[in-house]
């Protein structure tokens, strides 16, 4: 995982840098994620991973699908994949440019597992504090996890907060060994 993401940071870097030059990066999120979609398929993974396939059919297959989805630019932009044998980098590029985009417009993606299901006034709380700690905004993705027992689980970015009840089980454990 860390050396796809070692391969995917200077392509994501150069589109970031780019998508601020044109103050495009609303267009470029929604391109990246289009081509993610199609390179998650297992019909388009099996194509591209095929190396009786020509490249420059790959490239006129891969283009004639996206052309009415994504900009010039992201059309360019998959060709130079094509062409360095990156394809596959896609999810990744896509993930890592989210995460510059959301650093440069001052927020971060926090996914919260629960064990159960917040309040509106509770969410807006949590949200404030979370807010306060991590001094940024935050856009919560939040999922039930009944296997937690109680609390919460948090992750953001490469940030973990565990006040949940498994966690607290676990820690205990490994305290008593």
């Amino acid at each position: 995982m860390s050396e796809l993401a070692t391969l995917a940071r200077p392509y994501a870097s150069a589109v970031f840098k780019r998508a601020k030059e044109t103050a495009a990066t609303v267009t470029w999120s929604e391109n990246l994620a289009f081509m993610s979609a199609i390179m998650a398929s297992e019909e388009m993974a099996v194509v591209v991973s095929n190396p009786k396939v020509n490249k420059d059919r790959l490239a006129e297959l891969v283009l004639d699908i996206c052309r009415e989805h994504i900009a010039k630019e992201g059309g360019n932009f998959l060709k130079l994949l094509l062409q360095n044998n990156r394809l596959t980098l896609l999810p990744h590029i896509t993930k890592l440019f989210e995460e510059l985009k959301a650093e440069d417009e001052g927020y971060v993606d926090v996914e919260v597992l629960t064990a159960f299901a917040f309040t509106k006034e509770a969410q807006q709380k949590f949200t404030a504090t979370l807010e306060k700690t991590l001094s940024k905004k935050v856009h919560m993705n939040v999922t039930l996890d009944k296997s937690l027992i109680g609390g919460v689980l948090v992750r953001a970015g490469d940030r973990v907060i565990d006040g949940s009840i498994r966690g607290q089980l676990q820690y205990l454990q490994k305290a008593l060994q």
